[in-house]
Formats: structure tokens, C-alpha cells, sequence
């Protein structure tokens, strides 16, 4: 009994690390694709980070025109006034 029972607690203790072992090629394989995901991942980041700071460009441009053009009407209301 107890030469049976230490044959099988040997063989299952010996079997277990069968199942989890990865080889160095699988390990260099997941390195690869973390790295990959992670590249993508950054690119995603850059072009929505790109398209926040463009569309706060477009909107402070705009707004300079504006007051560019309100502060040109202004002047030019006071040149076209003629003395009276």
C-alpha cells in the first residue's frame, strides 16, 4: 500500500510540471506578441491624443479669427465715421 501510494504521488508530482512548462521558443513567442500588442496599443494612443490637441488648434484658431475680425470691424466703424 504504501509503495503504491508513493509510486503515484511520484508520478502525478512529476507529470505536473510536464503540463506547465513552456519552451523558450513559446516564451520568445509571447515576448514578441506582448511587445506587438504594445506597439499598437501606443499608436492608438498617439492618434487619438493627435486628434484632441488638432481639434483644440482648430478651435482657438477660430476664435482668434473671430476676435481678429471683430477688433478689424471696430476699426474700421471708427475710420468710416466722418467728422461732423
Amino acid at each position: 500500500m504504501k509503495l503504491t501510494t508513493a509510486v503515484l504521488s511520484f508520478a502525478l508530482l512529476a507529470t505536473i510540471p510536464a503540463f506547465t512548462q513552456d519552451s523558450a521558443k513559446d516564451e520568445m513567442k509571447k515576448a514578441g506578441q506582448d511587445a506587438k500588442d504594445a506597439g499598437k496599443s501606443t499608436g492608438r494612443a498617439a492618434k487619438h491624443t493627435g486628434k484632441g490637441v488638432a481639434k483644440g488648434t482648430k478651435k482657438g484658431v477660430n476664435k482668434a479669427a473671430g476676435a481678429t475680425e471683430k477688433g478689424a470691424s471696430k476699426v474700421k466703424d471708427k475710420t468710416d465715421k466722418k467728422p461732423e
